[in-house]
């Protein structure tokens, strides 16, 4: 046991000092050195890792919850100056490239899919995306790549970050995919049945509810809106990356009326966040659900 504990001292003690040095940064957006500490982070975090955070330190857990706070409003940043940068070029969707965690994207929502399309029978009329932000690229990757016959609802509680998705989305030359997605300006809390039970997929991107408790909340409430059957995944973390993104416990799933369906385990360079999909059961139905399929 001791090899462990000590690679696991050793990484807490390095996303420490990365967490103090982001802490004295006098702003978030994107510069060199705002970049060079998040480059950092994210490329020590990435790999696997034997550290479980629930078994951390109480310092370790009070800096980790900060770190992800941070980690939250620097993606916000980022995925602004890079939306802006998108929407003046000739051909966004073309360019998506530039953004600096590109494939990490492509391969979520091509894995994401391929999973979902597992479980689901038939090909969903209508997705909602919860958290999409000023650069929406799962929702642009689902609906061009994979669903490219679906609705796409997205929703984010920030209208400065709606009115940025709407203006890259609408500046894209693929008439069919603008014309296939929405923007609203909403909190999960504020959703209800009306608009929750016509999709047939709800996505819960990974840093709605950063605060502890705040994504069991989300998914509760999911639970009492959404239609009998339909699909959730739910984004999550594991292993080091739980430094960066909130980690999803499969009984808040359960607890929110949820059958836990598949959850995946990212490894190498496959993306940064593990997910969760579930189906939404059925009142009248008396769950003996079995157990799910983890990958990675």
């Amino acid at each position: 046991m001791e090899a462990p504990n000590q690679e696991v001292a050793t990484l807490v003690e390095k996303i420490s000092g990365l967490h103090a040095a982001i802490s004295k940064l006098p702003s978030l957006s994107p510069s060199p050195e705002v970049d060079a500490l998040f480059t950092e982070l994210v490329a020590t975090c990435v790999p696997s890792s034997p550290v479980d955070v629930t078994k951390i330190s109480p310092e370790a857990q009070k800096m980790r919850e900060e770190l992800i706070r941070l980690c939250s409003t620097a993606e916000g940043h980022l995925e602004a100056h890079y939306s802006d940068i998108l929407t003046s070029s000739d051909s966004p969707l073309d360019d998506l490239h530039h953004f600096p965690y590109y494939e990490n994207y492509v391969n979520l929502s091509r894995l994401e899919h391929g999973l979902l399309a597992c479980h689901a029978t038939a090909t969903p009329a209508r997705v909602a995306f919860i958290g999409s932000g000023p650069l929406p690229l799962s929702s642009l990757f689902l609906a061009t790549n994979h669903l490219q016959a679906t609705r796409f609802d997205n929703y984010d509680r920030c209208g400065v970050a709606n009115d940025r998705a709407r203006r890259l989305v609408g500046a894209a030359a693929n008439e069919d995919v603008h014309v296939r997605m929405a923007f609203h300006t909403a909190d999960v809390a504020d959703l209800g049945t009306a608009e929750l039970g016509a999709y047939d997929v709800v996505f819960l991107a990974a840093l709605v509810g950063v605060a502890s408790g705040e994504k069991a909340e989300a998914i509760a409430h999911l639970g009492r809106h959404m239609a009998d059957g339909a699909a959730l995944v739910v984004r999550s973390a594991h292993g080091a990356r739980a430094f960066l993104y909130p980690v999803v416990e499969l009984d808040d799933v359960r607890r929110g009326g949820f059958e836990v369906l598949a959850v995946h385990h990212p490894t190498g360079d496959e993306g940064f966040n593990s997910f969760i999909v579930a189906r939404k059961i059925p009142h009248t139905e008396i769950s003996t659900c079995a157990a799910p399929t983890i990958n990675g």
